[in-house]
């Protein structure tokens, strides 16, 4: 006598579970250019890695002990690797009733659940392909009575934990409101499908009935809006296979758990690389911009950048790279829009630090930064709390810092690039210049009666200025080192690569989860 009856039972149920909600569902999905989750699954990971728990999950008819049918858990998840690195990954299945919950007493994940678990307690990279509608006001109908938010076994409090241990991402793969949104929003680093993909608190039918506004859904939340304009969303994909991609290069960077080294692999890019053309790649003129993304890829281990949030707070890329095959992540200010920092570039360049620090990545500053832009419209925005909380969670970081001056270093902007609490080590490329304020402009205030009161005023200004500008030389600073270093840009590379692998020997000594007292300005 064996148990083949009841083990046929579970691959019958198996079966079923994979048809997803039936041909008719699978091919509308397909129709709007979405995947399946179990194809976004199959294909994120490595082939054959997939261990699904919870298959057997959902609704069952009987008819007295025979199966009639069987609807699935419109939520997939389970364990597997990418590039041979254990994940956990879960995602909603849109092609069943949307995606929303079926209603057990224990969630198998999209808001808290076995997958959360699973992650937190093996200490283990999660990763959320979210494509469901969230709540409904069905509940009640099938309750019988109203719930208030929050209510049940899971919420977010799992989530919150999540963000302190492991790497989580959020994928946004579909329509996305209320409660799938809000986990959306607790991940290291989201992304989203162009077109295809939304995300707000609520979608337009509720929005119209609010305020009499009729809107398509691209544009109250697509990626224009969600990670342009807004930032809700870190990356754009061009469509779901590259979205899974961006997923998998995402995670090289980052180590499984905040008690490990982000992986080092071995560079093929040689250290001593010096490019020729990092020597005229600043012009003399402070007013002409140049390619700060071009400068970047010539100091890095070739094509090892990923940029993060590449279509908000332009004035600052953010990008991880290695270097000599370490991981490093970069803040640099983008002249090509005025590299001066916004709401937006703030923002942008506190979460960056907060995500580099928390992972055991070493930061390098290319500092080209003329200040905080001043004006009505910014102050409005809160430019000093959002400068300075960039300054805050750089002073909170405990990776090595490494900051690159590469042409401007002014007032509050300029001194949020520079580790004042650790090593503070800088370095300086001659075509940097350094202070306060920017000569221009700073001798009027600094002047004012002494230009007045001249028989030329101009020339006086004139004169001060040039008197200012030789004592502003960089060669001073590094003579008194106020600089650590006067470099050859050439060198940049070799320079850095040397201090990061050095710095590798206090990253193991300070592994862990980051401990942060204060209040954030």
């Amino acid at each position: 006598m064996t148990w083949l009856k009841e083990v046929e039972a579970i691959q019958l149920r198996h079966a079923l579970a994979e048809k997803c909600g039936g041909e008719e569902a699978v091919k509308r999905q397909h129709d709007h250019g979405k995947l399946t989750v179990r194809e976004r699954i199959t294909k994120l990971l490595d082939t054959g890695s997939f261990r699904e728990v919870g298959k057997l999950a959902g609704k069952a008819v009987y008819d007295k002990e025979q199966l009639v049918s069987f609807e699935p858990a419109p939520y997939v998840m389970g364990l597997g690797k990418i590039n041979d690195r254990p994940v956990a990954v879960g995602g909603e299945d849109y092609t069943i009733r949307a995606g929303t919950g079926f209603g057990s007493d224990r969630r198998k994940g999209g808001q808290g659940g076995f997958i959360e678990d699973l992650a937190f307690e093996y200490r283990i990279p999660l990763v959320n392909l979210i494509d469901g509608t969230g709540g409904t006001v069905n509940t009640v109908k099938r309750k019988g009575y109203t719930v208030i938010p929050g209510y049940g076994q899971d919420g977010f409090e799992r989530s919150a934990q999540l963000m302190g241990v492991v790497p989580v991402v959020s994928a946004v793969m579909g329509t996305v409101a209320g409660g799938p949104a809000g986990r959306a929003m607790l991940a290291h680093w989201s992304i989203m499908v162009k077109d295809t993909s939304q995300i707000f608190a609520a979608g337009p039918p509720v929005v119209e009935r609010a305020f009499g506004q009729k809107l398509h859904k691209n544009e109250l939340g697509g990626h224009k809006i969600a990670a342009e304009t807004a930032g809700t969303i870190d990356n754009v994909a061009e469509n779901e296979e590259d979205c899974l991609n961006q997923i998998k290069r995402f995670l090289s960077f980052m180590p499984q758990n905040a008690w490990e080294l982000p992986p080092h692999i071995p560079s093929t890019d040689p250290v001593d690389r010096c490019e020729e053309k990092l020597l005229s790649i600043v012009p003399r003129s402070e007013r002409q911009a140049y390619n700060m993304k071009n400068l970047i890829a010539m100091v890095v281990d070739k094509d090892s950048g990923f940029e993060i949030q590449a279509g908000f707070g332009k004035a600052v890329i953010t990008t991880l790279a290695r270097m000599n095959g370490y991981v490093v992540g970069i803040v640099a200010n983008n002249p090509m829009f005025g590299g001066i920092v916004d709401v937006k570039a703030a923002r942008k360049q506190t979460h960056f630090i907060e995500l580099c620090d928390s992972f055991n990545i070493p930061l390098i500053f290319f500092v080209d930064v003329p200040g905080l832009l001043i004006g009505v419209e910014s102050e409005s925005q809160a430019i000093m709390r959002f400068g300075i909380q960039q300054r805050y969670a750089l002073a909170q970081a405990t990776v090595p810092i490494y900051s690159v001056l590469i042409r401007k270093c002014f007032g509050v902007a300029g001194g949020s690039v520079i580790d004042r609490a650790g090593l503070n080590f800088k370095i300086a490329w001659p075509s940097a210049v350094w202070g306060s304020l920017p000569i221009e402009g700073g001798v009027k205030a600094a002047y004012r009666k002494e230009i007045d009161n001249a028989p030329d005023p101009k020339a006086k200004e004139a004169e001060i200025e040039a008197e200012l500008r030789s004592l502003s030389s960089p060669f001073r600073t590094a003579e008194a080192f106020a600089v650590e270093d006067l470099i050859d840009p050439r060198q940049t590379r070799p320079y850095l690569c040397q201090f990061i692998e050095a710095a590798q020997f206090r990253l193991k000594t300070q592994v862990g989860p980051k401990f942060k007292a204060g209040v954030r300005p």
